[in-house]
């Protein structure tokens, strides 16, 4: 009897302790799901697009703080301002920075090129790099992007045209050379580097952006440097 008795409380006790620890490696498991998506997350956030947060240096213009209110959907006042070549074109690119990104994604240039097309007639996306002036292009290169910071190709394409377009504005190859930059951090750190410093070093460009908003640039892009030593 007294054997027997012993038999199970030996067996209560490794059964328990079987629960302890199969209900500890759960946590533990859980815990490393939980800090492994938190630094995925961070790391998929940390990059030229999603890291220069130009609107804060435009935050007390009006149309920004729209945009910073709208939860990342462009809305029909947005879209007519940023259609308007009356509007500078740092303060347009302001306001979609503002708009912001979203891991997920997001549709905003579909929806802006929507609104476009019926504004001023444009047949298709084509039609529209043809006729389309170079800040036009630069917002809707830029816009793209901020959808879906993951595949810039398309965007790349239509920046490299804004630059064409219009070869002096300084904000108009700033944003080329981050949307650029954006593609390369899938290995080369220092091309991040390059593309924008080039820009910096370019002396013949006109100088279209608030020198705050150039700060905010290349507080994160200088972070590269190091990558071409």
């Amino acid at each position: 009897m007294i054997i027997r008795c012993l038999e199970m409380t030996v067996i209560s006790v490794i059964n328990n302790t079987l629960i302890f620890q199969t209900y500890f490696m759960k946590k533990t498991l859980l815990l490393f799901l939980v800090i492994f998506s938190l630094i995925h997350t961070n790391l998929l956030a940390d990059s030229p697009l999603t890291s220069t947060d130009i609107s804060h240096a435009y935050k007390t213009f009006k149309p920004v703080k729209i945009a910073l209110k709208s939860n990342g959907k462009i809305s029909s006042k947005t879209m007519r301002f940023l259609a308007n070549n009356k509007n500078p074109i740092e303060k347009r690119i302001a306001v979609i920075n503002a708009l912001g990104w979203n891991i997920n994604g997001q549709n905003n240039a579909s929806v802006f090129f929507d609104f476009l097309k019926k504004e001023f007639q444009y047949n298709d996306i084509e039609d529209f790099l043809n006729k389309a002036d170079a800040e036009l292009i630069i917002c809707m290169a830029y816009m793209k992007a901020m959808d879906n910071y993951f595949e810039v190709d398309e965007a790349i394409k239509y920046a490299k045209l804004a630059k064409e377009k219009n070869k002096e504005s300084y904000t108009v190859n700033i944003i080329c050379a981050i949307i650029e930059s954006q593609k390369e951090m899938s290995g080369n750190w220092c091309k991040v580097y390059q593309l924008t410093n080039d820009v910096r070093n370019n002396s013949g460009l006109k100088s279209d952006m608030k020198a705050e908003a150039v700060k905010i640039i290349f507080d994160y892009m200088d972070l590269y440097k190091s990558s071409c030593n």
